[in-house]
């Protein structure tokens, strides 16, 4: 796949024209007292610091306020290591596993356990099927925020793992124009433009459009990927006290020869497959496409006494259409046969709508000023499936016809399953942070949720309705100016999709979460530091206990789950030019019988990241950024009955970039990935896997007004 030139030749044309436009009428703009600058001067940071954020309560906190493990991914540091995928990102912070099951399909987990929300400037709704679909690229998002822990009074569920924000990218009333062209291993070409500006002479309507597109192939056999996005906001100021924005995104990923599962990792005898790293079990003939299209509107009322209104509404469409080829099996550890071969046209459509009004601001109690959130939620998710397959699928298929891609491509897609289900929910939240007295602040606050599910999904009937309260405490006590101690608690909540043995949902999980810790602003405020306990008991966790025979649809138990751990986490500046952000994490699962729980999670993690501006040569900047995991498994049953075990052992992964910046307008930089060219699985979380990259490189060079 080649660079499409016509691409850049627009972008670049767009950028220096609208620029030049805005530069010239924007010359003798005065800016009123009302105008807000602030992203403005957040795309000037050179910083990995942690920002303020309401991701957790709804309340703009900075992260020491905040009693709860928050992590940020600045713009910054996903420009210098080229993190242009939510996967990307989330390999390297703290506490977060990326369990890269398929190429085009992963799931994420933290503290153990499965991340089910994306949120997108603090409005989402949980995955429809537990897992991310082809990618989410960044190139629309100013940084990603981490709330680790559960999450129930923002994200509507409890799930004791985290809730990802997306924070959107925002128009600025100065003009700006940027353009990334990157090319590096395995033919990848990617182009990115960012422009942005008023669009009227007093700068009270202002605009931002960002693309990006991306086409590269891969180092596993067959795979290739091609990626577009589009996102455009426009933001007007109606009166001095009303602020109206309107947005739009448009992605699309389509994937050639795309695995549909993975790869065998064991023998009939238990031994390690030990297959080449560029091994696929995809056919030259499949293909996988995703679209999401999401819009938005806002609009912010200020009010009397720093109180404010805002109302918000979110469409979202996805559409997933494919031709994928999974393989499955055990082979014999003498011939190597013994694999078998499942074609199916899969497709689905899903309709979204999310609204949330909300009203915050501050109050006086008892001689103190305290401050007050009270919102409600609705959301509605229409899905559609179907799968189309030919009967007798389960057919032997020669191990070398899969491993080459040849396995035959139906000529006729014959019987078909599929699925037409709705969830709704609404509900209603309110968090209040108490200034009990000069160093100490309470947050409590509640969400009651509502619940409901209508329709069929593969023949099995999704009727439920589930509702419940989930209460919210933190107390937060400054030591100094410097330090504080913090505790929080809030209950676990979460509606489950999975179905037991009788094909029927199970219950949701319940079960209470914990957390002490402390949190650090040094260094005049430039740096933020934090040290974290948690404990979280769960019961009635789904656990996959293999597929019902009649219908081939995987069955799960509920099971009870005890999860102790601790975290600790440093971002910001530690010295003039040198900024760094990562973090230590150690989680330890046990089930009801004290067992090990989830042995495919890693108990120790290690994420750090760090740039530096060489004294002297300040337009050179050098970092490197480091991923390491201690060891996993997964026990499995062979053959003959008899347990085995799948293992991966610890493994580092260490980056390195450079960028030098050889005029005010133009800069040059490097990536080198996987610098050890370190031989891993990319995850257990299922028996088959397959190879992360091997050791890759890249070059950008960026022009910026």
């Amino acid at each position: 796949m080649y660079f499409r030139s016509t691409h850049l030749a627009v972008a670049i044309a767009a950028a220096c024209s609208f620029s030049n436009a805005l530069a010239t009428e924007l010359e003798q703009l005065e800016l009123d007292a009302q105008t807000v600058v602030g992203h403005a001067a957040a795309l000037e940071a050179d910083s990995y610091q942690s920002q303020p954020s309401s991701a957790a309560t709804k309340l703009d906190l900075t992260p020491r306020q905040t009693p709860q493990s928050i992590s940020s991914i600045s713009r910054t540091q996903i420009d210098d290591f080229q993190l242009n995928t939510i996967n990307d990102v989330l390999k390297f912070t703290p506490g977060i596993t990326v369990e890269k099951i398929e190429t085009d399909r992963t799931y994420f987990t933290a503290r153990g356990f499965d991340i089910t929300n994306f949120q997108f400037d603090g409005l989402g709704i949980p995955f429809s099927s537990g897992s991310q679909s082809g990618d989410v690229d960044l190139a629309p998002f100013e940084r990603v925020e981490v709330v680790r822990g559960a999450n129930g009074l923002m994200s509507g569920s409890g799930n004791p793992s985290a809730t990802v924000n997306f924070v959107r990218k925002r128009p600025t009333v100065m003009p700006r124009a940027r353009i990334d062209l990157t090319a590096g291993s395995w033919d990848k070409r990617r182009v990115q433009a960012d422009v942005s500006g008023a669009l009227s002479d007093q700068g009270r309507i202002r605009g931002r459009a960002v693309y990006a597109h991306e086409n590269k192939n891969s180092y596993l056999d067959r795979y290739a990927r091609e990626a577009n996005v589009f996102y455009g906001v426009l933001e007007a100021d109606l009166s001095d006290d009303r602020l109206f924005a309107l947005g739009h995104t448009l992605s699309r990923n389509y994937a050639d020869s795309p695995l549909w599962g993975a790869l065998p990792l064991f023998d009939s005898l238990g031994n390690k497959t030990d297959l080449a790293r560029s091994t696929s079990t995809a056919t030259d003939w499949s293909w996988w496409d995703n679209q999401e299209q999401r819009t938005f509107a806002e609009l912010t009322q200020r009010l009397a006494h720093d109180w404010q209104a805002k109302g918000s509404v979110t469409y979202v469409k996805k559409k997933s259409d494919s031709q994928l080829f999974y393989a499955f099996g055990t082979p014999d550890a003498v011939t190597g046969q013994g694999l078998f071969g499942y074609p199916s046209h899969y497709a689905a459509d899903i309709h979204q709508w999310i609204a949330d009004v909300s009203l915050s601001g501050p109050f006086s109690l008892a001689g103190r000023e305290h401050e007050a959130v009270l919102g409600a939620n609705w959301y509605k998710s229409e899905v559609a499936e179907l799968s189309r397959y030919v009967p007798g699928f389960f057919a032997a298929v020669p191990s070398e016809q899969i491993f080459n891609g040849d396995s035959p491509k139906p000529t006729l897609w014959g019987s078909s399953r599929g699925g037409d289900y709705e969830d709704r929910q609404k509900s209603l939240y309110s968090a209040v942070r108490f200034s009990l007295a000069e160093d100490l602040s309470l947050i409590a606050g509640a969400r009651a949720i509502e619940l409901k599910t209508a329709g069929l999904s593969y023949g099995v009937d999704r009727e439920r309705k589930d509702d419940g309260i989930l209460p919210y405490a933190g107390l937060v006590y400054d030591l100094s100016e410097q330090y504080s101690v913090y505790a929080s608690y809030t209950e676990i909540f979460n509606p489950q999709k999975e179905e037991g043995a009788e094909l029927q949902r199970l219950d949701p999980v319940e079960g209470e979460n914990y957390e002490l810790g402390i949190k650090g602003e040094l260094l005049d405020g430039k740096l933020n530091v934090s040290a974290a306990l948690f404990k979280t008991k769960q019961s009635n966790v789904a656990e996959s206990i293999g597929f019902d025979a009649g219908s081939g649809t995987q069955i799960y138990r509920g099971v009870d789950f005890l999860s102790e751990g601790y975290e600790l986490e440093v971002s910001g500046e530690v010295l003039p030019g040198w900024q760094v952000m990562g973090g230590y994490t150690y989680v330890d699962i046990q089930n009801a019988d004290h067992s090990h729980g989830r042995p495919y999670a890693p108990k120790h993690q290690l994420r750090a990241s760090t740039a530096y501006r060489v004294p002297g040569l300040e337009k050179l900047k050098v970092g490197a950024n480091l991923s390491w995991q201690d060891d996993i498994h997964r026990d499995v049953s062979l053959a003959d009955g008899s347990a085995g075990r799948i293992e991966q052992d610890d493994y580092a992964l260490l980056g390195l970039m450079a960028s030098y910046e050889v005029d005010p307008n133009w800069t040059l930089s490097a990536n080198l990935n996987n610098l050890t060219d370190e031989r891993y699985i990319s995850s257990l979380y299922w028996e088959q896997g397959f190879y992360g990259a091997p050791r890759n490189a890249s070059m950008t060079l960026s022009w910026h007004y």
